[in-house]
């Protein structure tokens, strides 16, 4: 063995390998950062890779087979330099242990903080004071048609979505940005509107098949360009154009992409272009809400048809079977005779599970995706297992404000923890500040926190811009505090489409007959969804008829939650509402919420 260690030296192997080590070491390097900025199909730099490795055991080889002259060429060579190139070789390997080490820990110490739950993971660039934020503002329509307005506001979300996937990168206001489009505004005013320390602006002109995207860089401090670029390209080059964009923009702030070789931010790519702005149109549609579910429906089905690969058309269709599915939700709760409006429910809910699935098979990253199979969780009563859906989207991607307020909304609030709610809507404020849904499911998280005063100041700035639920929960504010004049007066404004027009009038007129109690409860007119007046008027007890009705439906009981309701939570009724519902079966796996405990046997109270 010591004749072959000595051969080994004398042929210079030892050599040959650490500068082979060192030197593919760099262009492995070399080729990791190229893979990031020119984004080629991922099998280009995979199959560098492997030849360098290959190559390994050949370079080895090849140094054994050198005879003679050539070996003694080197040694005098080396001895020349005296030994220089053994100093050389031993400090290159050095960095290459370093290196690779570091590449080691840092993915562990990552994966650390994302198991750390959704309150932990990235805490730093969840805070607004610190760190670096961007808002991409909405993109001018420069086009000749006003009707192409939904492909700039598409090249809009799809920037941010892509680069809402740069690890440290805190994307703010996704939806709040658009508050200021077609606003001639200063640009540092819309900054600190959004806590945002750089903001990207741009226009987009199509025409044809073509399509020029205008897209710029701004610091907000000072109104500094940072960078600025125009794309005149084809339509088929779009989802390069969003790459370039995403990933320029990354390198100017000096991020890391968070990339693995040959990954993509814009990774779903598998559409043509027409089909393509078909799908921006029907996404368009879908911010328009719930009520237009059946055209979302309409547009939707055939474009997965024709593009069953594409995992954000499934995305979308199981966002518009979902809509179908709570509307009839809603119609049977309200209904006497709900069993064939539940059937149809039922018939969009297996919709809406395919949809999802497919959706997640395609693209298991998708955060979108992981919160459509959170709510199927959610209609089936399964609240620890759509809290872990709701916890991988958000590890994935920390500032989503929709899987943020869909998670606080549907599982913290309706089972009791109140105050962790109240903590993520501070967040998603934090996030997105002028979105009117987000504003008032933030007040009714303080509202049942105790936070009254706080709770009526959001929800009075934005009665009128919500919607009926916020006229609704500021009735309800104002009856708990014994202001029932001003709550009669809020109902009267209920929207009619919310609720029959005749149910409103007699709500409004019994909370003005209050303190006073109802000679006979079980006379007074069935209110529904108002039925909290109950409370007011010395019916408590009529005031879980809509709930333990809104079971059949899969809604959830979140209101019931605050001080005003403490006399119906200590009551038979409403445990067998609770257990119904599934949320003993929670509370026993993941903990017990405040107001809620544990007895003798199987039995619990509530306070």
């Amino acid at each position: 063995m010591g004749n072959f260690f000595a051969e080994l030296r004398r042929r210079h192997i030892y050599r040959v390998g650490a500068g082979y080590v060192v030197v593919a070491w760099a262009l492995a390097q070399v080729v990791g950062v190229a893979a990031q900025i020119y984004a080629p199909p991922a099998w280009i730099p995979q199959t560098i890779v492997a030849v360098l490795a290959i190559g390994f055991p050949a370079a080895l080889i090849a140094a054994w087979m050198i005879e003679g002259k050539a070996h003694e060429a080197v040694a005098a060579a080396v001895r020349s330099k005296n030994s220089t190139v053994d100093w050389i070789l031993a400090g290159g390997l050095a960095l290459v242990l370093g290196g690779f080490a570091y590449q080691q820990l840092t993915p562990t110490k990552n994966a650390g903080v994302q198991l750390a739950g959704v309150d932990a993971a990235r805490s730093i660039s969840l805070n607004p004071g610190s760190g670096i934020s961007l808002a991409v503002l909405p993109f001018t329509n420069l086009s000749s048609d006003p009707e192409q307005e939904f492909f700039s506001d598409g090249m809009t979300e799809e920037i941010t979505a892509a680069l809402a996937k740069v690890p440290d990168l805190r994307v703010v206001g996704r939806t709040s940005a658009f508050q200021f489009k077609g606003q001639n505004r200063d640009l540092r005013s819309i900054g600190q509107a959004l806590a945002a320390t750089h903001l990207i602006e741009g226009s987009v002109r199509k025409a044809g098949d073509r399509v020029r995207i205008t897209a710029q860089l701004i610091r907000t401090n000072d109104g500094t360009h940072l960078w600025s670029e125009n794309y005149d390209r084809q339509l088929t080059d779009i989802f390069v154009i969003q790459e370039d964009i995403a990933r320029t923009i990354t390198a100017s702030l000096n991020m890391s992409l968070g990339l693995k070789p040959g990954e993509q931010l814009v990774a779903n790519r598998t559409i043509g272009v027409e089909d393509y702005q078909e799908f921006l149109r029907a996404k368009a549609m879908l911010l328009q809400g719930r009520g237009a579910y059946a055209e979302q429906v309409a547009m939707l089905e055939p474009l997965v048809v024709r593009n069953p690969r594409y995992a954000p058309a499934w995305v979308a269709m199981a966002q518009a079977y979902n809509y179908a599915t709570q509307f009839y939700s809603i119609r049977a709760s309200q209904s006497a005779a709900p069993t064939e409006l539940l059937r149809i429910r039922d018939g969009y809910l297996q919709k809406t599970q395919a949809a999802v699935d497919r959706a997640v098979e395609l693209d298991p990253e998708s955060p979108e995706g992981l919160v459509g199979q959170a709510v199927l969780q959610l209609y089936a009563r399964k609240w620890a297992m759509a809290e872990e859906f709701y916890l991988k989207a958000l590890a994935i991607d920390p500032n989503n404000p929709l899987a943020l307020s869909s998670y606080a909304n549907s599982v913290l609030v309706g089972l009791g923890r109140i105050k962790d709610a109240v903590r993520v809507y501070q967040r998603i404020h934090d996030l997105e500040p002028f979105v009117p849904l987000f504003a008032g499911n933030f007040a009714e998280a303080l509202w049942l926190d105790g936070q009254t005063d706080a709770a009526i100041a959001i929800d009075k700035d934005y009665v009128g811009r919500i919607g009926s639920g916020s006229a609704l929960d500021l009735a309800r504010m104002y009856a708990a505090i014994g202001r029932y004049a001003e709550a009669a007066d809020v109902l009267s404004r209920y929207p009619q489409r919310a609720a029959n027009p005749d149910t409103v009038v007699a709500a409004a007129a019994l909370l003005r007959t209050a303190p006073a109690k109802a000679p006979a409860p079980q006379s007074l007119p069935r209110l529904g969804n108002m039925g909290f007046i109950y409370l007011h008027v010395g019916a408590p007890e009529r005031a879980l008829e809509y709930y333990e009705e809104d079971i059949r439906a899969g809604l959830d009981i979140g209101v019931m939650w605050h001080p005003s309701y403490a006399v119906v939570r200590k009551t038979e009724r409403f445990r067998k509402i609770v257990r119904a519902a599934g949320y003993v079966d929670y509370w026993r796996a993941k903990g017990w919420p405040e107001l809620c405990r544990p007895t003798t046997g199987d039995d619990f109270e509530c306070r």
